[in-house]
């Protein structure tokens, strides 16, 4: 279990740096590693959908984005479970499931992780294993090397579905219009 630590894992999308969600003091050492504001929430990378049900409340649309994009480059934006509450301290919490299997077996191993990409707050995310490797190994306790599997340097798009009709926040590789196709079915 990883408790307090923070990690660095290569994703389907970006390097993240994460910490367990339940850890107050392992997310509050990537807002510092990063100078992130505090106001500024931090992504959860899930393994499966069991792990999102633990932490956030999935709705029918919700769980028709799940299906259709996930694991994969999507972050939906639910409302946050009182279970996280005390350590993440958001009302809520955008969710993600990576497509890649050093990713997924961490998460497996050690449960939901409050994540964001590997960079300095505003700055353009950092995706060579060497470079973070030589900027961050004496900031965090383990940096996970990449396998043969394919990344994209290209964040995951992040979508809001609390409100009336989703919003998207950040544009990725998957559209507005694709989210709205599939909550149409």
């Amino acid at each position: 279990m990883i408790q307090n630590k923070v990690l660095i894992f290569p994703t389907d999308t970006v390097y993240g740096i994460g910490a367990s969600i339940y850890s107050e003091e392992g997310m509050s050492r990537i807002y510092k590693i990063k100078n992130r504001p505090l106001d500024k929430p931090l992504a959860v990378l899930c393994a499966n959908i069991e792990q999102m049900e633990e932490i956030a409340y999935l709705t029918d649309d919700a769980r028709k984005l799940i299906k259709a994009f996930l694991p994969g480059p999507l972050t939906v934006i639910l409302k946050s479970k009182p279970s996280i509450l005390a350590s993440f301290k958001h009302e809520t919490v955008g969710v993600r499931i990576p497509k890649y299997n050093i990713a997924l077996n961490i998460l497996k191993e050690n449960g939901p992780m409050a994540t964001t990409s590997v960079n300095e707050s505003g700055k353009p995310s950092i995706n060579d294993y060497n470079i973070i490797k030589e900027e961050y190994s004496a900031l965090v306790e383990q940096i996970y090397a990449p396998d043969d599997e394919p990344t994209s340097s290209l964040a995951s798009t992040v979508v809001d579905i609390t409100g009336d009709k989703p919003r998207v926040l950040r544009v990725g590789a998957i559209t507005l219009d694709m989210i709205n196709e599939c909550l149409e079915k």
